[in-house]
């Protein structure tokens, strides 16, 4: 007798946390955490110019955007710092008028090195002005054709190893070079995120954290097939934006039974969208989980002040409250309403302060996510042809427009 079969029963915690232990020795982002950050914080102390602007898009600057969010109203901060993203060219130039572009350094960062947008961008800044080895830096592939353009034009450069994808690459020199310029702790940012490697790969809390969170969202996506993140701070705005392209980009995908998998990532920030999307969360289609992330101290003590505001009485007791007391409120007051329906699947984060470590444990919390999720999907977390496929059509139409 003959037998074979293609089933893919469940697989125990066991069985994961063994296959990511051996996609350890190949997959790079897992043991960034290790970097040694003498050479990046070298290059940033030679940096004389006041303005840093990072040409590039998606994985190059999103993860990076996302930490100098959270941090810059924390930090005294002597430059500034501007993203070139987009090839909308009101964008483009409403950003640069306000640029002193003779004052600033160009960070080009792309992995490929022939990123169109990119590219693109970095075309019309040298247009403007000369960008050579006084006031640029490239950060690409060490075989790209980006990388062969700053040798041949002696332009510093620093590697995005081959085995880091670019979405999980912000604790790599894609973001740790830019961020230490600006004079963030750079060592603080790694010191946190090797809290959550050491804490999974040893199997103690963020190993059942992470187990238990992604068994639920793969075993139940047919019926949640939304998360959401509700981050109760203005400042993890960009944490969101990094979360939605990690997300999307790494679980949209045909796992090996030629299935189509994915589960839909949405950010939104409180208490913005207490008026807006929690009526849906509430009343609409139990299709989402959701995750509220809170920040337990915002280091900062802005009270509402005691003002009497005739008819305005009966709100008399919101006076002397810390605003950071009463968004945590508003957030404790979320998840109590979400908690009370008893059916909509919900968890809590909360970030211990503002700083470099705690936005770092939460950012590589979530690379371990997805890629647990990943490995119970039956799917590769780390390509994108659904992309891929997109660029060539671009390529095309744009190779047909010249002609």
């Amino acid at each position: 007798m003959n037998y074979q079969h293609n089933f893919n029963p469940t697989l125990s915690d066991e069985d994961i946390f063994s296959q990511i232990v051996k996609e350890k020795d190949y997959i790079g982002y897992y043991n960034l955490v290790f970097s040694d950050t003498s050479e990046y914080k070298e290059y940033a102390q030679s940096v004389k110019q006041k303005n840093i602007v990072i040409i590039g898009i998606g994985g190059s600057t999103l993860g990076t955007y996302a930490i100098y969010k959270f941090l810059k109203h924390s930090k005294n901060l002597s430059k500034k710092l501007y993203f070139l993203e987009t090839t909308d060219p009101i964008d483009i130039k409403s950003k640069l008028e306000n640029i002193d572009l003779n004052d600033t350094l160009f960070i080009v960062i792309s992995k490929s090195g022939t990123t169109i947008e990119t590219v693109s961008i970095f075309k019309y800044i040298h247009s403007l002005v000369t960008c050579d080895k006084n006031n640029t830096l490239v950060i690409t592939e060490s075989d790209s054709k980006l990388n062969e353009y700053a040798k041949a034009n002696e332009i510093m450069s620093f590697e995005i190893p081959k085995n880091v994808g670019g979405r999980f690459s912000v604790f790599s020199a894609v973001g740790l070079v830019p961020l230490a310029i600006l004079g963030i702790d750079i060592d603080a940012l790694l010191s946190g995120a090797k809290e959550m490697h050491d804490s999974f790969f040893n199997q103690t809390q963020t190993y059942e954290r992470v187990l238990k969170k992604a068994r639920f969202f793969v075993e139940y996506k047919n019926s949640f097939n939304i998360n959401v993140v509700f981050s109760y701070s203005s400042r993890l705005d960009g944490f969101n934006k990094w979360y939605i392209q990690l997300w999307g980009e790494s679980l949209g995908k045909i796992d090996i039974n030629s299935t189509r998998q994915g589960l839909t990532p949405i950010g939104i920030i409180g208490p913005i969208d207490q008026h807006s999307f929690l009526q849906l969360i509430v009343e609409g289609r139990r299709d989402k989980t959701v995750t509220v992330i809170k920040v337990n101290d915002f280091y900062n003590h802005l009270k509402i002040p005691d003002i009497k505001l005739d008819g305005l009485d009966e709100l008399n007791y919101i006076d002397c409250i810390e605003f950071s007391v009463l968004i945590n409120k508003q957030a404790d007051a979320t998840i109590e309403s979400i908690n009370n329906l008893g059916d909509i699947p919900c968890d809590v984060v909360t970030i211990d302060s503002v700083s470099e470590k705690s936005i770092a444990s939460l950012m590589y919390e979530y690379e371990l996510l997805t890629s647990v999720c990943a490995k119970f999907m039956y799917i590769d977390a780390y390509d994108q042809p659904g992309v891929e496929a997109g660029k060539i059509i671009l390529k095309q139409k744009l190779k047909e427009a010249k002609e």
